[in-house]
C-alpha cells in the first residue's frame, strides 16, 4: 500500500465561461504536489488562487481536465478513494432542530453504522471534541466554535484516513481555534492525515508539517515548513554567559573567551505570512511589468 495520502500529478483544471471555446479560465494549472500519510498539510493562497478548486478534485467532486489526483493510490473520484475522505467544508450546514447527538447518528447511519456500534461511536466523537455536556443540545443554540467542532466530528464518524479540512477556524473565537487546532495535532498524533486549507496563517504555521503556497492556479513554494521560513542568507547566533563588551566582536574571538560558549546557531525564521505575503507581491510586481 502507498505510503502517499494525496499524490496531485500536473493537475490543471479549466473552466469555460461561455459557449465559445476560446472563453474559458484556468483555476488550476499544472499543480503537482504529495501529502503524506499521517502528516498535517497546508495549501495557502489567495481568494481564487485554485485552493478550493484542488480540495474539490481531491474530494472527487469533480474531475481534472489533465493530469491525476490520487488518494492512497486510488483516483479521487473511485469510490474506493472517497471512502477514506472525510470532509469540514468552512460553512458546513446542519439541521439547527437536532440534538448535537441526533447529527452525529444521522451522518453514522448515512455511512452504514447502527446499534451499538453507532451508539459508541458517537460517543465517542463526543468525547474527541470535547462537546459531551452539549449532546443534547439542539444545534441552533451552538456556536460558532461547537458547530465546527461537531462538524468535524461528523466528518470523522466513518473513521477515515485522511480529513480535508477548508478554512476550519473562520470566524471562531481564539479559545475556538485553539481547541480545533489542537485537535487537529491529536488527528495527526492518531495516524490520520490531514490536508488543511486556510486564511489564518498562524495558525497554519502551529500545526502543520508542510505547506504549499499556491498563487493564480500555480504552486509558487512548496515544502517542510521549517525550510520555506528559514532565511537562509543570515545567522543567527545565541550566546551563554556573553559580556556586553564581547557582543561587539566576531566569530573568531569566541575561541578566546573560553566563558562563552554556544548555546544555538542557525538560521533565523521568518513567518509563514511574511514569506506569503512577500511571494504575493513579487508575482503581482512580475505581472505589471
Amino acid at each position: 500500500m502507498s505510503n502517499c495520502a494525496v499524490e496531485v500529478k500536473n493537475m490543471t483544471k479549466v473552466f469555460s465561461r461561455g459557449l465559445k471555446k476560446s472563453d474559458y479560465v484556468v483555476a488550476v494549472d499544472n499543480l503537482s504536489f504529495e501529502i503524506g500519510a499521517g502528516e498535517v498539510y497546508g495549501l495557502i493562497g489567495p481568494n481564487g488562487s485554485g485552493k478550493s478548486t484542488t480540495m474539490k478534485v481531491a474530494l472527487g467532486l469533480m474531475a481534472p481536465t489533465t493530469g491525476s489526483v490520487k488518494v492512497f493510490g486510488f483516483d479521487s473520484g473511485d469510490i474506493r478513494a472517497r471512502n477514506e475522505i472525510g470532509f469540514l467544508p468552512e460553512n458546513p450546514y446542519f439541521y439547527k432542530h437536532l440534538t448535537g447527538a441526533e447529527t452525529l447518528k444521522f451522518y453514522g447511519k448515512l455511512c452504514g453504522f447502527s446499534g451499538g456500534e453507532l451508539k459508541d461511536r458517537i460517543s465517542e466523537l463526543l468525547e474527541l471534541v470535547e462537546l459531551e455536556g452539549a449532546a443534547k443540545r439542539r444545534l441552533g443554540g451552538y456556536s460558532k466554535g461547537m458547530l465546527q467542532r461537531i462538524g468535524l466530528a461528523q466528518a470523522l464518524i466513518q473513521r477515515p484516513r485522511l480529513v480535508i479540512l477548508d478554512e476550519p477556524t473562520a470566524g471562531v473565537d481564539p479559545l475556538g481555534s485553539r481547541q480545533i487546532r489542537d485537535l487537529i495535532l491529536k488527528l495527526k498524533e492518531d495516524g490520520i492525515t490531514v490536508f488543511l486549507c486556510s486564511h489564518l496563517l498562524e495558525q497554519v504555521q502551529e500545526v502543520c508539517d508542510r505547506v504549499g503556497i499556491i498563487f493564480e492556479g500555480r504552486m509558487r513554494r512548496e515544502g517542510p515548513l521549517a525550510e520555506l521560513i528559514q532565511i537562509n542568507e543570515q545567522t543567527s547566533m545565541t550566546f551563554a554567559g556573553a559580556k556586553p563588551h564581547f557582543l561587539a566582536k566576531v566569530r573568531d574571538l569566541i575561541e578566546a573567551e573560553s566563558e562563552v560558549t554556544i548555546v544555538d546557531e542557525g538560521h533565523p525564521k521568518t513567518t509563514l505570512e511574511r514569506l506569503f505575503i512577500s511571494l504575493s507581491q513579487s508575482e503581482q510586481e512580475e505581472e505589471e511589468k
